[in-house]
């Protein structure tokens, strides 16, 4: 979904954990090797299309190197209580509501 803003991450590869999957997202896509605290929230969003997806996200607690833009479009450290001002994908917007408002501070 071009243009729109998201987290990084990815799927699930076989045999793989949750934690494990977003460890080697990050590192392919932000070159970083992180270490992936807990899980903040599961959503499950149906789209209009018909597809239905389910996103964990964790917290990082800490990651090595230097973060580079791999596969982005545009990338953003931003204040958290801003987030609702980027136009993120609909499966998000109840996590950035969230973010925003401090509950997972």
């Amino acid at each position: 979904m071009g243009s729109k803003w998201e987290f990084p991450g990815g799927k699930v590869e076989n045999g793989e954990t949750a934690e494990a999957a977003l460890a080697r997202e990050l590192n392919e896509e932000l070159g970083i090797e992180a270490t992936v605290g807990q899980r903040l929230t599961t959503i499950r969003h149906n789209y209009r299309n018909g597809t239905i997806i389910e996103i964990q996200f964790f917290r990082v607690d800490s990651f090595a190197g230097e973060i580079e833009n791999r596969i982005f479009q545009d990338m953003r450290w931003t204040d958290l209580t801003r987030l609702p001002e980027f136009d993120f994908l609909a499966a998000d917007l109840s996590l950035i509501r969230d973010l925003a408002a401090g509950k997972y501070l």
